[in-house]
């Protein structure tokens, strides 16, 4: 058994259990264990961290973790625990890390997919938004998706769209087919009820991560009239039953100074979310609206603002940009994460509508060696200034690049964009941020870039 099995298996007999009966007095313990038999040069930086915050009970940190005592379903905690903590990062990880090295590609950490571009929104700017219920991907498709993945060492399964949502049934059918999976799905929680958050408590390895765009003006405003008590009704049903949320925000010129104020922060934890994913607005397909994209000022308010609040407010936030220091870079291309479209296209990120696979004819496994892939693979990092992770919004000509010589195609089958007008519409906002990120690199990192 190889270190990341040796480690399950302590997880696995011990720590549940040790957390479970008392989080106070054994968060310690569980620490002490991981010392016992992980290498002093394993996860140095993470261990550091979960030390300050155990060390820390009335810090934020602290009170998030335990909030997972006291707000969650017992059964649901424990599947969280099992599937995220213990299967997608130690009991898997060695055929991920087997899998890397035998085929020299990258092997994602999870996989993103569209079970549908149906949608019963029809959000401002949103390149879903015009393509009905023309794509879906069968449930044996995604089921086949899965089960490769898993043999890759991929646990992790996240759905977007499109609203996934509308695939309510068989969404749920694939949790109970595969309990050792955790799922996630990126939902406009319009179609979140009582019987859905139900069918959650019993299948117990699902979690919604909602979009917002600020309250309700902000909401409604892109989403549409009512959007934003809808969703309010979506959380309210998913705190009263103790499941675990999240929030997706989608930060433009538009809605930033709520995104990042301290009140859209207060309001999301009191309104029972764990965790919050931001994004950029990124003008993807001809019909977008380059107008939303935030400024350079913008985008370094928000840099500053999920940097601040982390230090004081009891949620869990990731910043898919600005946050690239962290992960030195980009992730996509399967290099922690990939995309698959409602029509089967295999593309490296959400936000690249370029593939030159198709689950139609190509295994995940054949993907990940394609020419588009192993471009991404042997290009990451695209910026020695991680605040400049991608290949589109920071780097102009980077993807387009990529695209050229691996004669990847548009995956917009309504209307095909060309990725040099598409680099085109990101390169004046990029070569402004690019000034700015320089700054904001040197003062944390020095000299160095």
């Amino acid at each position: 058994m190889g270190f990341h099995g040796e480690i399950t298996k302590i997880v696995l007999d011990r720590a549940y259990g040790y957390l479970d009966k008392d989080p106070d007095e054994n968060l310690p313990k569980l620490m002490a264990l991981v010392d016992k038999v992980v290498p002093a040069d394993q996860y140095v930086g993470q261990r550091n961290m979960f030390r300050k915050i155990i060390a820390d009970k009335d810090g934020n940190w602290y009170k998030l973790i335990k909030s997972f005592w006291t707000d969650i379903d017992d059964d649901v905690r424990k599947a969280l625990f099992q599937n995220f903590i213990v299967n997608a990062n130690f009991k898997y990880a060695d055929r991920r890390i087997e899998a890397r090295k035998k085929y020299n590609c990258n092997i994602p950490w999870a996989i993103l997919m569209d079970p549908t571009s149906a949608c019963n929104l029809h959000c401002t700017g949103c390149w879903a938004a015009e393509y009905g219920n023309r794509l879906n991907m069968s449930l044996e498709t995604l089921d086949s998706i899965i089960k490769q993945g898993k043999e890759l060492g991929i646990c992790m399964y996240i759905y977007s769209g499109g609203e996934p949502l509308v695939r309510k049934a068989d969404i749920i059918k694939l949790c109970e087919m595969h309990p050792d999976c955790q799922f996630l799905s990126f939902t406009n929680g319009t179609l979140i009820d009582e019987k859905f958050a139900d069918d959650m408590l019993r299948v117990k390895n699902f979690l919604p991560a909602i979009s917002v765009e600020g309250f309700e003006e902000a909401t409604d405003f892109r989403r549409g009239q009512g959007t934003f008590q809808k969703v309010a009704k979506a959380m309210e049903i998913l705190k009263r039953k103790k499941l675990p949320f999240g929030v997706s925000c989608c930060y433009t010129s538009k809605n930033v100074d709520v995104i990042g104020s301290e009140a859209y922060y207060d309001w999301m934890v009191d309104m029972g979310a764990k965790f919050c994913w931001f994004f950029t607005y990124m003008p993807v397909g001809n019909e977008a609206v380059p107008e939303l994209m935030a400024t350079a000022d913008q985008r370094a308010f928000m840099y500053q603002q999920v940097r601040a609040f982390r230090k004081t407010k009891p949620l869990f936030t990731l910043d898919f940009w600005n946050d690239g220091e962290y992960v030195k870079g980009c992730i996509a291309g399967g290099r922690a994460y990939l995309h698959i479209n409602a029509n089967g296209d295999i593309e490296p990120c959400a936000f690249i509508h370029y593939s030159d696979c198709n689950v139609k004819d190509k295994t995940l496994l054949e993907a990940f060696q394609s020419p588009l892939f192993m471009a991404y693979h042997d290009g990451q990092p695209f910026n020695q200034n991680h605040l400049r992770p991608c290949p589109l919004l920071d780097n102009p000509g980077a993807l387009a690049g990529m695209v050229d010589r691996s004669g990847a195609h548009s995956t917009d089958l309504q209307s095909p964009e060309d990725v040099h007008a598409l680099t085109d519409k990101c390169r004046d906002k990029a070569e402004k941020w690019a000034v700015k990120a320089d700054e904001l690199w040197q003062k944390s990192h020095g000299t160095e870039k």
